[in-house]
């Protein structure tokens, strides 16, 4: 890793100008030019903010944030591309006479909603950072459990979907199978932001806690994520993990190795049940005593030597198996509620049919010349120089999750294990190939 210090991205008063330059946008402007510059800043922000933390240089993206009081922008433009996914896309896909030659300008708005997570996982590792969310952690609070509770609900039913597209997909159905996709990969992340949150366990409001404890229950919900782990599958007699956007096959001798997304759960967990904030506030009903008893199970002695704080979580569920349950909590507690999607919602409640309407005469429907300036700049954007920086050191095969050692010659950003691969991925990544490539030759 020692040549990365030489590797930047931004300099830090570009850095400082695309953060004071974030803002919030209405639903009806994603996907317009001025969102796309800033969905651009934002991804030349996300990967500056890895290279930060890669090369343990401090955390210039995350002090920017704080200083000019964005995290609370970021929590709401990820709140309006989720109510957009929601509300907006799936009458995009219905309209009948929308046949877009190119559907990679809507694949961005769809993508968006990954890239801030992405950066609000890399940043929220700092407890300051949750400090200045202000109120909105809150927000961020009820979203993670969004997030969460599909993903357990998700596992109940199979698991996360596969990456297989049918011969007969047309280009928007392709899209909602990419979407599909990439929740997964979302609702991952979100795990991981809610654990940085609960770090913070002793300095939320009282209100927040409520939310985590009361309204969502959030330790019966990270019990049944364990229970499921839906970040680990069987495939063929061998065990497979999902990380790095990919799943892959553990070794034997691995597979007692606590993965990252199990531990976030146990540090969640750990923070949640034993600082002293959240005992006073949490009920232990019947129903979460049941519960939270499960997770003796899982405190083996393997685990403890991995995390050997969780003994103190032991100790706690040995007395827990031997004390009286409480009824339910009846108070009447005036606090505060998450309010981003819910004023989302009021103002653009029966606009939907409209603002899909009004996105696909004027965003959705570029001329030729368009795209290939559009993907000049997503060349300009993805720097593959950084992207290999912060990728993990081995690359793998896109189609089939092996080592692989060959990389597309065109685009350049895809890789296999073999040319049998490449040709059966082509159908997937052909388009999106061809749109690179052009953009290369802009340049």
């Amino acid at each position: 890793m020692g040549d990365l210090g030489d590797l930047e991205l931004l300099l830090p008063g570009e850095a400082e100008v695309l953060v004071r330059g974030l803002r919030s946008f209405p639903l009806r402007e994603m996907g317009s030019e001025g969102w796309n510059q800033q969905h651009e800043n934002l991804e030349k922000l996300n990967m500056q903010a890895i290279l930060d933390a890669t090369v343990s240089q401090g955390e210039p993206i995350q002090e920017l944030l704080v200083t000019h009081g964005k995290i609370p922008t970021l929590v709401e433009e990820l709140i309006a591309v989720e109510m957009w996914k929601q509300k907006v896309f799936p009458v995009l896909c219905r309209v009948e006479d929308f046949k877009p030659q190119n559907t990679f300008p809507i694949y961005m708005v769809i993508y968006h909603e990954a890239s801030i997570i992405n950066l609000l996982e890399t940043v929220f590792f700092h407890k300051e950072v949750c400090e200045s969310a202000e109120d909105t952690v809150l927000d961020l609070v009820d979203y993670c459990h969004r997030k969460l509770t599909l993903l357990v609900a998700r596992s109940g039913c199979g698991g996360p979907p596969e990456e297989e597209g049918s011969q007969e997909d047309n280009p928007m159905q392709e899209l909602q199978k990419q979407a599909e996709l990439m929740e997964f990969e979302i609702a991952l992340k979100a795990l991981s932001v809610l654990r940085y949150i609960t770090d913070c366990v002793d300095s939320l409001s009282l209100s927040t806690l409520s939310c985590m404890l009361s309204t969502h229950n959030l330790p019966c919900l990270l019990v049944e994520l364990l229970e499921h782990s839906p970040w680990s599958r069987q495939e063929g007699g061998k065990l497979q993990q999902f990380n790095g956007s990919r799943w892959h096959t553990v070794v034997p001798s691995e597979q007692q190795k606590l993965s990252k997304l199990d531990g976030q759960v146990w540090i969640a967990l750990y923070n949640l049940l034993l600082s002293p904030e959240a005992q006073a506030r949490y009920c232990l009903t019947s129903f979460a005593k049941g519960h939270l008893l499960k997770l003796q199970a899982f405190l083996t002695d393997t685990l403890l030597d991995q995390l050997p704080n969780l003994a103190h979580l032991q100790s706690f569920l040995a007395h827990l198996a031997l004390a009286e349950t409480q009824p339910p909590k009846k108070d009447l507690v005036l606090e505060q509620i998450p309010e981003i999607w819910e004023r989302l919602e009021r103002e653009n409640r029966g606009k939907w049919r409209a603002i899909a309407k009004h996105q696909v005469q004027h965003v959705f429907s570029p001329s030729e010349q368009d795209l290939q300036l559009q993907a000049q700049r997503w060349a300009e954007t993805y720097r593959l120089d950084v992207l290999e920086a912060v990728a993990p050191e081995r690359p793998y095969c896109v189609y089939c999750s092996a080592e692989a050692s060959k990389r597309c010659s065109r685009c350049r950003n895809e890789w296999y294990c073999s040319r049998e691969c490449q040709v059966k991925h082509w159908e997937k990544h052909g388009k999106t190939c061809v749109l690179a490539a052009q953009g290369d030759r802009a340049k």
